[in-house]
């Protein structure tokens, strides 16, 4: 997605659409008093005469508006100014690129920065409303033999109201616009049938990254041999059912001025197709577990956005990737299996096989002596009776890494929550004949599994994001949703803003 910048008076903007944002009470914003002021009390006037309730997230496109430059005008609703929020602030940014995204239109002026959110500022601002759009234009036709036709808004034209405002716009429009982009290639990474989306193909995905990655990027590729070589037994294990061979994906990117900072790492749960293995899955809504590989989508999606932002820090990502099938070569409940870092895991059901690649993928990550470590993965459906489908499960052997964590979540509004991770739940995985377990029984069943992978994060600062509930929507708009790109970017971001050092006077 394209943007610029604009200080104009906004009845003054030759576009296609200028959008415009009204609460229900007070006063017009300031746009939009400019606006009223040019069409003779135009959008007051619909106000009064209830043609438009500026409820939260309502539209109404007026396709002729005299007086202004623009071709059309959309009024958005942002509700009551005394809830009005970071929520309400993307919702009403959904509604209006939504919308837009249905018209012929293929640029659009949006005075969304007037609609100011408490302690969120005018870049914040810029940056929902670009990933907003980018969001909006996403379609997944890939498998469809019949295309309808694609959404034809391609640039966006900021307006603020003051000149001072206009370099911070731009900084945080060019990381919406970088996000929506990731988080695009996220959805598009889970929406794919696994058929098609196996662990080769996020292998490839990965090598086509690095090429058109300008030298940003750097991949390596463990296949089967060198994974049996290395000891990687687990995640060995959870492939050994399926034809598709796994893989172990570490993407690395340099941008810190010191090579040899240390990195931050991320890892990402690619199972590409979960039908439970021998511990079957129930038939029904199994098609969904094609997103059971959509931490590492969440993953491939991050690190496009890096890609683009060129932060000044150095990142890892490694995707543990395996299809988990039943047929005569696969493991059973009972079988016990010996990890990368050398504890045995009896495995009690084979269902759960996310923490048995992942755990041989968090022992990997200790050979680049990380700064920190956050695996993303659906791992337990425990995870979504729990939160729910509007927060992701935060669990964490660092009190610090969590907070920031958090944080990055309220601040790309991707927002994770705090779950224990106390030793009194460790017991539940104890095993008569292994070191481990690998399930804990039904209670705490998200607890448990954190503290599976907590065995194998002992040497680093280690966090662990279940996003079971968040990672695909279900029903008529079943989908993956992209989540946590946002978060993890952020995080990200913030982790480059502490490596900058003020000189000595």
């Amino acid at each position: 997605m394209e943007f610029s910048v604009l200080t104009v008076n906004p009845a003054k903007v030759e576009t296609a659409c200028l959008v415009v944002p009204l609460f229900q009470d007070g006063d017009l914003l300031s746009a939009a008093a400019k606006l009223d002021d040019a069409s003779e009390r135009l959008i007051a006037q619909l106000v009064e005469r209830g043609d438009f309730t500026p409820e939260l997230a309502n539209v109404q496109l007026i396709p002729f508006a005299p007086g202004l430059a623009a071709e059309r005008l959309l009024l958005v609703g942002l509700g009551k100014r005394e809830t009005f929020n970071e929520g309400a602030l993307r919702k009403s940014l959904d509604a209006a690129f939504t919308t837009l995204a249905k018209l012929p239109v293929d640029s659009a002026a949006v005075a969304f920065a007037d609609a100011e959110v408490e302690d969120r500022d005018v870049a914040w601002n810029a940056q929902m409303t670009l990933e907003s759009a980018t969001r909006a234009v996403y379609r997944f036709t890939q498998c469809k033999s019949t295309q309808s036709p694609a959404p034809q808004l391609r640039t966006i034209e900021l307006l603020v109201s003051e000149t001072n405002q206009a370099d911070s716009a731009k900084a945080g429009a060019r990381i919406g616009a970088a996000l929506g982009d990731g988080v695009n290639l996220a959805r598009t990474l889970g929406n794919l049938p696994g058929n098609i989306c196996t662990p080769t193909y996020l292998a490839n995905q990965a090598e086509t990254m690095a090429a058109e990655s300008a030298g940003s990027l750097d991949v390596e590729i463990l296949d089967e041999a060198e994974l049996e070589a290395l000891g990687a037994h687990s995640l060995l294990a959870v492939g050994r059912g399926s034809a598709e061979p796994s893989k172990l994906i570490v993407m690395k990117y340099q941008g810190a001025d010191n090579a040899e900072e240390s990195p931050h790492v991320l890892v990402g749960k690619g199972i590409t197709f979960d039908t439970g293995g021998i511990s079957l899955k129930a038939g029904a809504g199994m098609d969904e577990m094609k997103f059971d590989m959509c931490g590492a989508a969440s993953v491939f999606g991050a690190m496009k956005s890096v890609i683009a932002l060129k932060p000044k820090l150095n990142v890892v990502a490694i995707v543990a990737s395996a299809e988990n099938m039943p047929d005569g070569r696969a493991i059973k409940p009972g079988d016990i299996v010996t990890t990368l870092k050398g504890l045995t895991v009896e495995i009690l059901n084979t269902d759960a096989e996310g923490r048995l690649v992942l755990c041989d993928a968090l022992t990997y990550a200790e050979r680049f002596e990380p700064a920190s470590v956050v695996d993303v993965a659906t791992l337990t459906g425990a995870c979504v009776i729990a939160l729910g489908d509007h927060a992701s499960g935060l669990f964490s052997n660092d009190d610090d890494l969590a907070l920031d964590l958090l944080e990055a979540g309220e601040a790309s509004w991707d927002r994770a929550w705090h779950m224990p991770l106390w030793d009194d739940y460790q017991q539940q995985l104890d095993s008569n004949f292994a070191d481990l377990a690998n399930i804990g029984g039904r209670p705490a069943g998200s607890i448990t599994a954190a503290c599976f992978l907590s065995r194998f994060a002992d040497k680093y600062p280690w966090a662990h994001l279940d996003i079971a509930g968040t990672g695909w929507d279900s029903g008529k708009q079943k989908g993956a949703t992209g989540r946590p790109v946002g978060l993890l970017t952020r995080y990200l971001l913030d982790r480059e803003s502490e490596l900058v050092v003020t000189p000595e006077a």
